[in-house]
């Protein structure tokens, strides 16, 4: 089993930054070496993509929206995920999750283990 918990989330106003942290635990989490994702949800939408990164953090991918403003990193020696979260528009505004996945992906069936979520808003 794996644990997820998110923290960083806030109030901020538009061009603002925020910094998510993802704290993993559990005794499978390094043995198989999971790829993390971050996912968010808006009020009335679906859950949708934001980023992921490998076990390594050599590779890394964005969805379009969020390209050049965010950056996901990890410490493998700490067991957390980062999402560097700047110029930030009222349209970020949603609860984030991470979610810990056997490989890389955009799709959220492919991650087993969520966090609970941390809230997000960004103010005009």
């Amino acid at each position: 089993q794996v644990q997820l918990v998110e923290s960083g989330g806030g109030l901020v106003q538009a061009g603002g930054s925020l910094r998510l942290s993802c704290a993993a635990s559990g005794d499978t989490f390094s043995r198989y070496r999971y790829a993390m994702g971050w996912f968010r949800q808006a009020p009335g939408k679906e859950r949708e993509f934001v980023a992921t990164i490998n076990w390594s953090g050599d590779s890394t991918y964005y969805t379009d929206s969020v390209k050049g403003r965010f950056t996901i990193s990890r410490d493998n020696a700490k067991l957390t995920v980062s999402l560097q979260m700047n110029s930030l528009r009222p349209e970020d505004t949603a609860v984030y999750f991470c979610a810990a996945a056997r490989g890389m992906a955009r799709i959220s069936q492919v991650y087993e283990f969520w966090g609970q979520g941390t809230q997000v808003t960004i103010s005009s």
